[in-house]
């Protein structure tokens, strides 16, 4: 572990060489809360930019593979259907206000962007891993899906090094991805379930058939870390302040 650390902390004076940026300090955070080591935040947050456009190209790849359920959502519910598209232009729009010193009080937008890199880049993994296979799917993009999700986890935790999870922020993303769970899994409101097209849900005389266990699971993991990033947020808050 010390080897890491010592190659971790070179790799972070390489890229502090080229890409100069005021970080906000270190925070020695309990580890539950701030997994990455130092180094690393350091990298992730020094190459803010560049993760900025990752994150909005992956947007635009994001919309561009939902066209199809867009097509058969009404347009008023559209919003709640590109759940990791929406996740990673938050963190972009999250990490460009960081880095462009925006003087209004954006730390709603930090919380969300917080709350849907974990919640979409640990659902979508374990959905593609427990509940479904790479039949009926090209496999580098199965592949491509599973490890940019998790990347969307691992970004997340930059966030606490320059947003104050406010009560009020951590209310917002609450109620926003609680709602997108109820719109998700349990009442449309208007036409079909929102959520992501789950290819182990059978199509039956031209619809998608949710009565089947692969919502169920999918509804409950989407449930569980919606309150998992609650407790996270929450904690965060409580230990920047206790530090």
């Amino acid at each position: 572990m010390a080897a890491i650390e010592r190659v971790g902390r070179r790799v972070d004076g390489l890229v502090a060489r080229y890409f100069t940026a005021d970080l906000p300090e270190p925070e020695d955070l309990p580890r539950f809360v701030a997994p990455l080591p130092t180094w690393l935040e350091n990298v992730g947050l020094r190459l803010a930019w560049i993760v900025v456009l990752t994150n909005l190209v992956g947007t635009a790849f994001g919309f561009w593979y939902y066209r199809f359920q867009f097509e058969v959502t009404e347009p008023i519910m559209w919003i709640f259907v590109p759940d990791s598209p929406m996740a990673t232009l938050f963190i972009a729009l999250s990490l460009a206000a960081w880095r462009l010193d925006l003087p209004w009080n954006l730390d709603w937008l930090h919380v969300l962007a917080f709350f849907g890199c974990i919640k979409l880049g640990l659902w979508t993994p374990f959905v593609q891993l427990a509940l479904q296979s790479p039949e009926g799917i090209a496999l580098w993009l199965y592949v491509f899906l599973i490890l940019s999700h998790f990347a969307m986890a691992l970004e997340a935790f930059l966030i606490h090094r320059y947003a104050a999870f406010s009560v009020g922020a951590v209310a917002i993303a609450t109620v926003w991805y609680g709602f997108n769970d109820v719109v998700d899994y349990f009442w449309p409101i208007i036409g079909e379930y929102h959520h992501t097209g789950l290819r182990a849900e059978p199509w039956v005389d031209g619809a998608k058939l949710h009565d089947v266990p692969a919502h169920d699971y999918a509804a409950a993991a989407a449930v569980v870390l919606t309150f998992a990033c609650i407790f996270l947020a929450m904690a965060t808050r409580v230990a920047k302040e206790r530090r």
